[in-house]
């Protein structure tokens, strides 16, 4: 059941009656009540509404594949690199916290699961029900510490896979091979002998179980998907690696192969090779980002903070060479970094 009340600065937000409790000291209460504007405060939404609102959606999104002629035309090719701009414009918007944005861009993603949906049920191969349920089997697969046979009636959804005593959703093929040190395992999960007590102790069992599904990857790095930004991809495949137990011991030690991979890069640079160049500063770039990695550091997220960072001082230097009626190529560089260095006071001045 949800809280229907909130405490915020000193005030009981009570949704259900519309009505503000002003509190005094920690013991009195109720001095006055007063309506509020609940489109001013975050309100929660029940399983109804969520569900109506999703099915509001759904049935908006058919209409549209039957009445409107951009709709009609679509396939997964064309929406494909709309899809790219969507999800990008969804990072933009989390990198900033931009709440209202990740919302609007959320929806927008959204509308692209099931615009492919559609697409799939039309070509009578899977519709937004099948990746709904296929999702929610994936994530009960993967969770086997979980028990659910408590806490309400779960089922699975997949004709081949089942929950077994001790509450762990099983294969069946797998289950008939072994069935009797399976249970004693799973019996053992469900009391909590191997439950994970963090985030880390999840991850380090993940691609292990994720190797278990039928039908899902067969290698622990087939996961990782060839479109990927580089940047990304390395960092995903040292963590996928590094599930399976293939990692650094210390994670000091990594910077021994960090600065040997400059040394290699700077002699291929002085040599001039371009080739050799190009491999030596891949072999550094994925160096430095392990080392983010072990030290629990998102370089993507690193690399665009410095991103943003120069965008704001070079409009600042190039707000204030206009300013001076010159443009930037008729400045010199010493004038240019004197601004430069004005942008970095001001930022530090403002933290």
């Amino acid at each position: 059941m949800v809280d229907e009340t909130r405490l915020i600065g000193g005030m009981i937000l009570d949704f259900k009656t519309k009505k503000v409790k002003i509190v005094i000291n920690s013991n009195k209460y109720i001095i006055f009540a007063l309506l509020f504007h609940l489109n001013n405060i975050n309100k929660v939404h029940n399983k109804e509404e969520k569900l109506a609102a999703f099915g509001r959606l759904l049935d908006v999104q058919d209409r549209l594949r039957i009445q409107c002629p951009w709709d009609k035309k679509q396939t997964f090719e064309s929406l494909r690199p709309n899809t790219i701009e969507e999800t990008f414009e969804l990072c933009d918007a989390l990198m900033k916290r931009d709440y209202k944005n990740i919302k609007k861009e959320l929806g927008d993603v959204l509308e692209h699961v099931m615009f492919y949906s559609i697409i799939g049920r039309e070509d009578e191969e899977f519709d937004i029900c099948d990746v709904c349920n296929q999702e929610a089997d994936k994530l009960m697969f993967r969770h086997p510490f979980i028990n659910w046979r408590e806490e309400g009636n779960w089922t699975v959804a997949n004709p081949d896979m089942y929950i077994n005593e001790a509450g762990q959703v099983m294969y069946k093929e797998k289950e008939s091979e072994d069935k009797e040190s399976e249970e004693a395992e799973a019996a053992s999960l469900a009391l909590g002998a191997d439950k994970p007590k963090n985030a880390a102790s999840v991850e380090k069992t993940w691609e292990q179980i994720k190797q278990q599904e039928k039908d899902g990857n067969e290698r622990v790095l087939s996961g990782v998907p060839d479109a990927l930004p580089s940047l990304i991809k390395a960092y995903r495949i040292q963590d996928k690696a590094r599930n399976v137990g293939f990692d650094w011991k210390e994670k000091e030690d990594v910077w021994d192969k960090v600065y040997e991979e400059l040394e290699e890069l700077k002699v291929e640079l002085a040599k001039g090779d371009k080739e050799n160049s190009t491999r030596e500063l891949g072999d550094f770039l994925f160096s430095v980002i392990n080392a983010a990695r072990l030290y629990k550091l998102n370089p993507d997220n690193a690399l665009e903070t410095t991103n943003q960072k120069f965008i704001r001082r070079f409009n600042y230097v190039e707000d204030h060479s206009l300013k001076h009626g010159k443009s930037l190529k008729d400045m010199t560089l010493e004038e240019m970094d004197k601004l430069w260095d004005e942008a970095k006071r001001q930022e530090k001045n403002q933290e």
